[in-house]
């Protein structure tokens, strides 16, 4: 028996047995003290840990749940409690419990490590990404370490870079802090130095599981699929199949074009315990690319029901075009926006949320109020240069004149046929024409192009201005046979086994001329809408990345006469290879289009073009269900219940490109 006076020293011994590794010692040393004081709660938290450390989840979970009912701020009850739930497989409750001992005391690393891997296989990148940080943060000595934790925390993000490299100046092969480092740089999106940085590390530590599943994200952020798989597939050779690789593999796979298989990996996923609203976020986007609507709606609704505040669910739903949100998602979403709780990201989709649903009510001041509020917080992330995109608009017509064509060659496929223009003018619906074809596949909005282009550019210092457009004027023949092949390369990953295929992403209207110089045979069709109705469905439209301009009215004005002046330069350089598809003409006389399509592609008729909406295939963009329907009038002359509202915009037009919007009888709206 334990007496009194040696109580303290008695527990003691049995804790460090616990950390020497002896379960079964300290077992028998708990409870010799709980003999005597059947109510000491570090005796009891230690008679618990012992268990469950020799495998007896459950007998701990007996002993710990009424202890931290009877003693609610004692931290390390709570932890070991989290840590026999994780046992057990209850991770939801495993969560609560560390959340509240890293509460009670933000230094318990062991917790947060811990909430890192729940979080991680619940899928919640985001969550296990600060768990992981604070982790790190409270097991090292240097309080640089936790000043970077509090610069992430705050989207400091250039400030947590410097600090990193500041202290890998000093300790160059710290692991934890390069995968830091890393994962900064996968949060600003600059996937090439994030690539370098986990290459290096797990130079340095091969076995370094996180930060292999951080290269596969960095590679998966390049478009460098196969790779990411590869990656993918190492990690599950050394620990087996995890849930958080297995989200990313489905997303690599639906990256790839491969959707069933992506699909089926989601089904595993939503059969484990506690599948997070994440998990069934991504599962819905991949049901609505291959158009199964019913459930990709049931599987944004269980996100939704898991997690409340989340604004993605809802735009989700909103984005369907075909969806109308209800009275109580709008009230939920108010919640979201009004409430002081809601970070950033689901702040702004909430927004777009709410100015979908009134505007699906015809309520155009509030829905045009909760537009311009989104737009105007996404404007402040992307911080978009329209004077930027102007200079390099003039660059490309500097370069890309008749001369640079005369007597050129280039790679002579003829296979991809690109679609150009800016989101939202319809493109989505040509593809879906052209796709409906049996010679040509459809692929998605293939972002080749633009890597080449960066390719050309190098990567100059900063401050320094890059070498593209310019680099184009250097380009061998032989460099640009090799280039168009390298494209291909790239975009074989994508197509099918048809002759053609289609490059849908909006943007390569920028880069006809390098297109034209390594693939000289290409099609190339320009999607033409109405200004104002492009401009405005763009400001309307959350877009998942890029399109930073389209997040204020002033700028996709500028960048749609930007536009609207480079296509004039390459119609006048490149004369009769651009085909211009007016949306509106397509409304009214599809068949006349349709043949217009075809015959410049080359390609012979087929009724299935004008059934195009019958085509069973993948489509990724917002129109996905709208082009799954018969053509219709709806998507003409939208902006025009908001015109007190784009009155600066349509008067832009007006002087800038001869438009003729009716614009004296409007008053312009503070």
């Amino acid at each position: 028996m334990v007496a009194t006076a040696d109580l303290k020293d008695a527990v003691i011994h049995c804790i460090t047995l616990l950390n020497e590794g002896r379960p079964s010692v300290a077992e028998s040393q708990a409870r010799e003290i709980l003999a005597a004081h059947p109510d000491e709660i570090n005796a009891l938290r230690a008679l618990a840990e012992s268990l469950r450390m020799q495998g007896h989840a459950s007998e701990a979970i007996k002993i710990l749940t009424p202890l931290v009912t009877r003693a609610a701020d004692f931290n390390l009850a709570h932890l070991s409690l989290g840590s026999a739930l994780i046992d057990i497989g209850q991770i939801d409750t495993a969560i609560k419990h560390l959340t509240v001992a890293t509460n009670l005391d933000p230094n318990l690393s062991t917790a947060w490590r811990l909430l890192g891997e729940c979080y991680m296989q619940q899928g919640e990148e985001d969550r296990a990404r600060a768990a992981f940080n604070h982790h790190l943060a409270t097991s090292n000595a240097d309080p640089r370490i936790r000043q970077v934790v509090q610069h992430i925390e705050r989207r400091e993000l250039g400030k947590a870079e410097q600090l990193c490299r500041d202290y890998l100046k000093q300790h160059p092969t710290d692991v934890t802090v390069i995968r830091m480092l890393a994962d900064v740089a996968l949060q600003l999106k600059v996937y090439d130095d994030a690539t370098l940085l986990l290459e290096r590390c797990l130079e340095l530590a091969p076995d370094f599981a996180l930060a292999r599943f951080n290269l596969a994200q960095a590679l998966s952020g390049k478009q460098l699929p196969e790779q990411a798989l590869e990656q993918l597939d190492r990690l599950a050779d050394n620990a087996g199949v995890q849930p958080p690789h297995q989200v990313l593999r489905a997303s690599v796979l639906s990256q790839m074009g491969q959707y069933q298989e992506s699909i089926e990996i989601y089904e595993w996923l939503m059969t484990l315990p506690s599948p997070s609203a994440r998990t069934a976020m991504s599962f819905g986007h991949a049901l609505k690319t291959t158009g199964d609507q019913a459930r990709s709606i049931e599987m944004y609704r269980l996100a939704i029901d898991k997690q409340p505040t989340l604004g993605e669910a809802y735009w989700s739903l909103a984005n369907l075009k075909t969806y109308q949100l209800t009275d109580a998602d709008i009230d939920a979403l108010k919640s979201v926006v009004h409430g002081q709780t809601a970070d950033r990201d689901d702040f702004i989709h909430a927004c777009f949320s709410l100015g979908k649903a009134f505007d699906d009510r015809k309520d155009t001041r509030n829905a045009f109020r909760y537009y311009q509020e989104g737009n105007r917080v996404r404007a402040k992330v992307e911080r978009y240069d329209a004077d930027t995109f102007t200079n390099e608009c003039a660059r490309m017509k500097s370069v890309c004149t008749p001369e640079l064509y005369a007597e050129r060659f280039g790679c002579d496929a003829p296979d991809p046929i690109f679609i150009v223009g800016l989101p939202r003018s319809g493109s989505t619906l040509l593809e879906q024409i052209l796709s409906s074809h049996s010679l040509v596949d459809g692929t998605k909005e293939l972002p080749d192009i633009i890597a080449l282009a960066r390719q050309i550019a190098g990567k100059p210092k900063k401050g320094e201005q890059s070498n593209y457009p310019e680099g184009l004027l250097s380009l061998t023949d032989e460099q640009a046979i090799e280039l168009g092949e390298e494209y291909l390369r790239r975009a074989s990953v994508q197509r099918g086994t048809a002759p053609f295929f289609i490059d849908k992403m909006p943007n390569n209207f920028v880069h006809i001329g390098l297109i034209k110089r390594i693939l000289p045979n290409a099609k190339i069709i320009d999607a033409r809408r109405d200004p104002m109705d492009t401009c405005f469905s763009g400001f309307k439209q959350l877009f998942a990345s890029g399109q930073r301009f389209s997040y204020s009215l002033d700028h996709i004005s500028r960048y749609y006469i930007d536009y609207v002046r480079l296509m004039q330069h390459y119609d006048q350089v490149l004369p009769g290879q651009i085909l211009r598809v007016q949306y509106e003409q397509v409304v009214d006389d599809l068949e006349a289009q349709v043949k217009r399509l075809l015959d410049f592609c080359g390609l012979p008729f087929e009724q299935n073009c004008l059934e195009f909406y019958n085509t069973q295939r993948a489509v990724r963009t917002a129109s996905s269900e709208q082009v799954r329907q018969p053509i219709y009038q709806q998507g003409m002359g939208q902006w025009a219940p908001y015109a007190q509202y784009l009155l600066p915009m349509a008067q832009r037009f007006n002087q800038q490109l001869g438009t003729s919007y009716e614009t004296s009888n409007l008053e312009p709206v503070a």
